[in-house]
């Protein structure tokens, strides 16, 4: 019996091949690509003192490997359009009279804009801010008034007023994991069960034999290949349609965006991930197969690089490379910007781009890939 499904197995050498490839694929993939370390927050600053201290204090910032600086800005709105645009994810406002008050020992609280989509990564970057408050507080200051009015330790720790941090919770003002997720989770549920259907429906026939039928007829490949997909891209768009009610509904997610901009967008996304499936579907010829290989080019790229657990911003390089190649990056923008943002098509309409690119390209490569074969 062992050797009979042994020999069933390797009938499909596709399939084989998975076999002893993906565990050894997985570790490196997921090892190397999933970093949970919250470093290269990009930031940007307004500093409205332009002082000694201020300069030295934003340097603190600039040199720390947490951060990433992407330049000053000259006021509090451009600060507010880098937030909205996902350039940034943390902005700190110097005070005027900073150092005029630190030197007189008076309290000093410094601006910080946090942009809440990703909570944990939020109360992580406010825990970088206050350490970096705190050694800039016993080092810096505490040095000045030690140098200047030959004071003790002891004695300038007692006239040492502290930097206080004063946040500001951007998007996700309550900074609920709910909010931020569960809009992500609106597109990896797409990304896992489009693909999934198509490819199944597709190889389905290709084992039972029912596909030969169509390659016998007269039916031309556009006609075929818009005929298979249409019924998952409907399927898939009642499915956003509920997940949408979901979200807003039974986890009280807000939605501050257009929901015709969003439903559009998913029409979209929902191309590029049937198109997914149809494509693996031409390449593959048993359902077990189909299920490994979307699996596979479902699930690694939209955890690891879709920015549904980490920030894409925060990725190593090669990770961005990545994020940028598979769609799931850009339809994650635009939900969290519908959902969480309130954006709009002057802020997304790159992401919209790039999704009617992907549809576009991969509906070209099935149309040339598909040939009317007959049964062999």
């Amino acid at each position: 019996m062992a050797l009979k499904e042994w020999k069933e197995t390797t009938r499909d050498r596709l399939f084989l091949l998975l076999a002893f490839l993906l565990p050894a694929l997985w570790l490196v993939v997921f090892g190397y690509g999933l970093n949970l370390d919250v470093e290269d927050i990009p930031f940007a600053v307004l500093d409205r003192d332009q002082s000694e201290f201020s300069r030295e204090y934003l340097q603190r910032f600039i040199q720390s490997r947490y951060f990433s600086f992407r330049g000053y800005a000259h006021d509090e709105h451009s600060l507010d359009r880098l937030l909205t645009e996902t350039k940034i994810r943390a902005a700190i406002i110097v005070p005027e009279r900073f150092q005029e008050q630190l030197v007189a020992g008076e309290a000093v609280a410094v601006q910080t804009l946090l942009d809440g989509t990703f909570p944990l990564h939020t109360d992580i970057a406010k825990g970088y801010v206050i350490a970096i408050n705190q050694a800039f507080t016993e080092d810096r200051l505490m040095d000045f008034l030690r140098r200047s009015r030959g004071l003790t330790r002891e004695q300038a720790g007692v006239l040492v007023r502290p930097l206080s941090v004063e946040v500001r919770y951007l998007y996700n003002e309550e900074v609920r994991s709910t909010w931020s997720m569960v809009p992500a989770l609106v597109m990896f549920t797409l990304m896992l069960a489009s693909p999934l259907l198509t490819a199944l429906g597709v190889v389905r026939e290709k084992e039972t034999g029912s596909i030969y039928n169509i390659y016998s007829s007269t039916v031309s490949r556009a006609e075929f290949l818009t005929g298979k997909l249409l019924p998952y891209i409907l399927i898939s768009l009642v499915n956003v349609c509920v997940l949408w009610l979901m979200a807003v509904g039974l986890f009280q997610v807000p939605f501050k965006g257009h929901f015709l901009l969003f439903f559009f967008a998913s029409v979209l996304f929902v191309c590029c991930t049937t198109g997914v499936g149809l494509l693996i579907s031409l390449l593959v010829q048993t359902q077990m197969a189909a299920l490994i290989i979307t699996m596979v080019v479902a699930m690694i790229p939209t955890i690891l690089f879709s920015g549904l657990l980490v920030p894409v911003a925060s990725l190593t390089r090669g990770a961005k490379v990545q994020a940028h190649l598979f769609p799931a990056m850009y339809f994650t923008n635009i939900v969290r910007g519908s959902f969480l943002k309130g954006v709009g098509v002057e802020v997304l309409w790159q992401d919209l781009l790039a999704l009617a690119l992907f549809a576009g390209g991969l509906g070209g490569l099935t149309y040339h890939l598909f040939t009317k074969r007959p049964k062999a």
